[in-house]
């Protein structure tokens, strides 16, 4: 039987602010990045835009409208790094700022 010495993680980050998404990103590299056993490998995903189309007047002028976009912009992190290091752990208890949502899926 075979012992497996490398493992995956891969963080999957989204975010409205491209500069937060970037500060996130850098922050949790310099992270995995103390431990020399871990290599990192950053991917960027496409931007997802969500346009929506109002009325400006609700009664008459159905003419009028108004378009609003949302950006979501999305990087992954593949993480491998070996066995012995617990990194489950120091990316759940990483402190990222408020407006960042990222998942965390071991492989």
């Amino acid at each position: 039987m075979e012992i497996k010495t490398n493992e995956k993680i891969r963080v999957r980050l989204e975010s409205f602010n491209q500069d937060l998404l970037k500060s996130s990103c850098k922050k949790l590299i310099d992270l995995v990045k103390t431990h020399e056993i871990a290599k990192v490998s950053l991917v960027s995903l496409p931007t997802e835009k969500r346009i929506y189309c109002v009325l400006r007047s609700p009664h008459v002028y159905k003419d009028s409208r108004e378009h609003f976009e949302i950006r979501i912009h999305k990087r992954i992190l593949d993480i491998s790094y070996d066995s012995s290091i617990n990194m489950f752990d120091l990316l759940s208890k990483s402190d990222l700022p408020p407006g960042v949502l990222y998942r965390i899926c071991l492989s």
